[in-house]
């Protein structure tokens, strides 16, 4: 009875740790994509908006790889796959949901910014994962 209640715990604590961030991001993606004005604007510089969604997507796909990496036993290359492609859904159904919502409007290159930044973020992730990790066992990281 007990391990099955350790296992049960293990679960939760993973979920808090991995996908917890996961969903609270998401909601405040949503939550900022439902305000008609945004308390701050984008920066004032060319494509400032697009490099906005591109952070805030890598943002997103840093987390979603991490939490699929580590709060699951899916490989690297399907967690990053997946990583980006719920990103990209996910950007889609926010470009969506953009359109019904007044003063703001749907854009095709906020999506593709969205997904370049998901899989920046995602890949990044694996990198920097895979540079501590050589480093901690003292390989060349160069």
């Amino acid at each position: 009875m007990k391990g099955g209640s350790n296992h049960f715990g293990q679960k939760w604590g993973a979920f808090w740790v991995y996908w917890f961030p996961v969903v609270a991001y998401i909601g405040l993606i949503f939550f900022l994509s439902s305000q008609s004005h945004l308390p701050i604007s984008p920066p004032n510089i060319p494509y400032g908006d697009k490099l906005c969604h591109g952070i805030e997507f890598a943002i997103l796909g840093y987390l979603l790889m991490r939490a699929f990496r580590q709060g699951s036993r899916i490989s690297q290359n399907t967690s990053l796959a997946l990583a980006i492609l719920i990103a990209l859904l996910f950007g889609l159904s926010d470009e969506i949901h953009q359109s019904f919502v007044p003063f703001r409007q749907s854009d095709i290159f906020d999506l593709l910014a969205d997904g370049l930044g998901a899989a920046v973020g995602a890949w990044g992730g694996v990198w920097i994962k895979n540079w501590f990790i050589a480093r901690r066992e003292g390989k060349d990281c160069t």
